[in-house]
């Protein structure tokens, strides 16, 4: 896997996958959606103002109310300044895709098998690819460190964090 480690070398030769004007819209439409979905559920929630004071909802509705219009704001000043330069380039966006994909399949999996082993794995995986360490000390740093965080937090602390059928397998 012939992953670039510097910017600069990433950026060499590339073109623009995503413009300031899409960023931008992109943005602002999750944000208006965020703003709605917070909007609505407040709303249900008791949004008004109650014989003893504000109901649960009151603030939060409000605030969605503000981040709507600023969603809408920025979204209109995209249409109509319609600013075409890069925001980000095809190579940069491999460099974030290198990254937030094991990212995603990361989480998902601490859904299923509890959060230790995915996290030797991805440290281990991540120390090999990206780093370039040999098989063994991604393996020793990868079960250290999550060893570690296993004495930690269950052992030290007691705060339990997710498990799964291995750890289940040892008592825990």
């Amino acid at each position: 896997m012939n992953i670039p480690t510097e910017p600069s070398e990433a950026a060499e030769g590339s073109e623009a996958a995503i413009t300031i004007r899409t960023a931008e819209l992109i943005v602002g439409g999750l944000l208006a959606a965020l703003a709605l979905l917070v909007i609505w559920s407040n709303y249900r929630l008791g949004a008004g103002w109650a014989s003893d004071g504000p109901q649960a909802g009151y603030f939060p509705f409000r605030l969605g109310i503000v981040i709507l219009l600023a969603s809408i704001t920025v979204i209109a000043q995209a249409i109509l300044k319609a600013d075409r330069s890069t925001f980000v380039e095809r190579a940069q966006l491999k460099l974030v895709a290198i990254v937030l994909l094991p990212l995603i399949v990361y989480v998902a999996a601490i859904q299923v098998v509890g959060i230790y082993v995915p996290s030797a794995l991805f440290i281990g995986i991540f120390m090999m690819a990206v780093g370039k360490f040999s098989w063994w000390k991604a393996s020793v740093i990868g079960a250290g460190t999550t060893l570690a965080i296993f004495w930690i937090f269950e052992l030290q602390f007691q705060v339990p964090l997710p498990k799964g059928p291995l750890e289940q397998l040892f008592g825990f």
